[in-house]
């Protein structure tokens, strides 16, 4: 179906239709077959319903939204689940998760990344196991046969095992390079490590010894800094790696890496590596994601407007006192939200006016608030 077409139907019909919603149109008529007639009626339904949903002006679409949040909010649970299917990732889900996205928080409490890999690399299992072991954490310790440390003669021998080496697909050289690197007091044959540790005080030997033998298996070999643990699971025809932690910026620039499926929960994160408007999007997707997850549905203009109201100034805000609220040009609105008397002391200092342009200063005071009819002001002119 030709778009123009549509396009020249709808203006006859004098509606404002976005694209989106006209090439909807016209993809659902050439889908469907249909003749002129029947989509002029579909046309019109479209422009009932659409009319019908607008807000009308004057609404209230800050209280509106508010409630709309909020009231599911309180149905919501808050446990911790197992992320979807993977039983050795936890995330926050529900009302915990919720406030964590509106409070903005800058450290959340399970940051997890799914990353996606491009056409040429997705079916490629092998290819993902490498990465995987590239951005998880993988210590020592995950890779050792034997560990001995012998207290009498004071020194600690290591077996590394290659079939581990091969298994998490790193470079041998590599990791030994590491080692000596780290360690200057190492001897290495082939696969065994031993350690002479200099005891600079006799008396603390065994401590320092222990010290040691913990440093070593704690030596991180592999991995990107704030991942941990790294889960690879087939969906659909792909593979894809869920992690433990998170690093948009390091994980982006590696190659293979779908840069624009791969994501992170943490907004912070994504308004750093690529901007307010991504975060933005991430507020929407994240604060909806969480309500489906217990089964609510909110309309998302509610969410929207959140989210707009959060990174209108061009960072990401919280809605609360240290945010939005507290910044309200409104000193009788910062006043009825938290800390009175501190934002009522503060505004008679600098001898601030209330203009009592919002709604909150005008239900204080008792004048008719500027919402509905009261919104409208009407003038005569005297003749």
């Amino acid at each position: 179906m030709d778009i123009e077409k549509v396009e020249k139907l709808v203006k006859k019909k004098r509606a404002k239709f976005p694209e989106k919603l006209i090439q909807e149109i016209a993809e659902a008529a050439e889908r469907h077959d249909l003749d002129d007639k029947e989509l002029d009626e579909l046309v019109k339904e479209i422009k009932r319903a659409y009319t019908r949903s607008e807000v009308e002006s004057g609404e209230a679409v800050g209280t509106v939204a508010a409630q709309s949040v909020g009231e599911p909010g309180t149905q919501m649970t808050m446990r911790t689940f197992h992320y979807a299917g993977v039983a050795e990732l936890n995330v926050t889900l529900g009302l915990p998760r919720l406030i964590e996205i509106v409070d903005a928080r800058k450290k959340i409490s399970t940051p997890t990344m799914a990353i996606y890999f491009d056409e040429d690399h997705a079916a490629d299992e092998e290819f993902v196991r490498t990465i995987a072991n590239r951005i998880g954490k993988i210590t020592l310790n995950d890779i050792l046969k034997d560990f001995n440390v012998n207290y009498a003669s004071m020194n600690m021998s290591v077996e590394i095992d290659d079939e581990q080496v091969k298994e998490k697909r790193l470079d041998y050289d590599e990791v030994l390079a590491k080692i000596e690197k780290t360690f200057k007091s190492v001897e290495i044959n082939n696969n065994l490590l031993s350690f002479e540790p200099k005891i600079t005080d006799p008396k603390h030997a065994i401590r320092e010894l222990r010290l040691l033998a913990d440093k070593v298996r704690d030596l991180q070999i592999s991995g990107i800094k704030n991942i941990g643990k790294v889960v690879i699971r087939k969906e659909g025809q792909e593979w894809v790696i869920h992690t433990e932690g998170s690093n948009l910026g390091a994980v982006l620039k590696m190659d293979g890496v779908d840069r624009v499926r791969t994501t992170t929960n943490d907004i912070h994160e994504v308004e750093k590596v690529l901007g307010i408007e991504a975060a933005r999007n991430s507020i929407i997707h994240e604060a909806q994601t969480t309500m489906e997850e217990q089964g609510l549905t909110v309309d998302v203009r509610h969410i929207m407007l959140v989210a707009d109201m959060m990174t209108a100034d061009g960072i990401v805000k919280s809605i609360g006192r240290h945010g939005i609220s507290g910044e309200k040009a409104s000193v009788l609105a910062r006043a009825s939200f938290e800390e009175t008397g501190k934002h009522l002391l503060r505004a008679s200092i600098r001898g601030e006016v209330d203009h009592l342009t919002g709604i909150i200063e005008n239900i204080i005071i008792g004048q008719p608030i500027p919402l509905g009819t009261g919104s409208v002001g009407v003038i005569m002119k005297e003749k």
